[in-house]
């Protein structure tokens, strides 16, 4: 009995724990660029070149970026930047004591991390894709930034030549649920300086990095969903054929 207590206060607690995971900013949702395969190569370019230094997709193999309509002689020519194969997976060159000592923390593998930030707050994709366009400048940091999504996280922001620099301003404001309190919001970002792109033009960047991750997380996703319909199609079917021939088997006995 105290058992299960116990997992109904944890099970009543977990959207509560979600939003703390996001330090309690709201998600935006990432546009769904599943099926365009444009953006699909442009977020593998992204990837490869803004990602993969430091983060490995070891479940993936770079001639798996087939299924989005690369050639091998594509991925060879403008994916591979080392000794690394077509058919490798695709690991990152930093080993784990230098980034130890840079980061503090071998820095996560990104093969299934869009699935494995899905929470009550919003999918993966919008955790990531809100997660990269909120960076601010934050001297206080030892990497320089800081992310309303990630609070103090040790990742520094590295598209940051694209988004340009910001800050984060925030407003002492009395707490509306406890008198005497003060709570800290956040109330906008301010261009400190330009980056390479436009704002439009970096979400839509980010769009399609977090679409490719959305992919890698899962590369059958598509394949699954086109069968799961026509496997639910042919249940009802059978459904229907089995409720039918139930009426007339019972009309015959009566």
């Amino acid at each position: 009995m105290k058992l299960m207590k116990k997992l109904l206060m944890v099970l009543a607690l977990l959207p509560a724990l979600s939003l703390a995971s996001e330090g309690g900013y709201p998600l935006d949702h990432a546009p769904d660029r599943s099926r365009q395969m444009s953006s699909l190569q442009n977020g593998a370019r992204l990837f490869v070149n803004y990602c993969l230094n430091c983060h490995a997709a070891s479940l993936v193999r770079y001639n798996r970026l087939r299924d989005i309509g690369l050639s091998e002689p594509q991925i060879r020519d403008n994916l591979l930047f080392t000794s690394d194969k077509v058919g490798d997976l695709m690991k990152t060159a930093m080993n784990e004591k230098d980034a130890k000592a840079w980061f503090g923390a071998v820095p996560p593998d990104l093969s299934v991390l869009v699935r494995a930030k899905s929470s009550s707050a919003g999918s993966g994709a919008d955790y990531v894709y809100t997660y990269l366009r909120t960076y601010y400048q934050d001297d206080s940091r030892a990497t320089g930034w800081n992310n309303l999504v990630y609070p103090n996280v040790g990742m520094p922001h590295v598209l940051w030549e694209l988004q340009g620099v910001r800050k984060a301003k925030f407003v002492e404001e009395k707490d509306p649920h406890e008198a005497g309190k003060m709570v800290h919001r956040f109330a906008g970002f301010q261009q400190v300086t330009p980056g390479k792109l436009s704002q439009y033009e970096f979400d839509s960047q980010v769009g399609d990095l977090v679409a490719f991750m959305d992919w890698m997380s899962e590369p059958v996703k598509s394949k699954r969903q086109a069968i799961g319909f026509w496997v639910l199609l042919l249940l009802a079917f059978l459904v229907l054929l089995t409720w039918r021939l139930n009426a007339s088997f019972w009309r015959e006995v009566k």
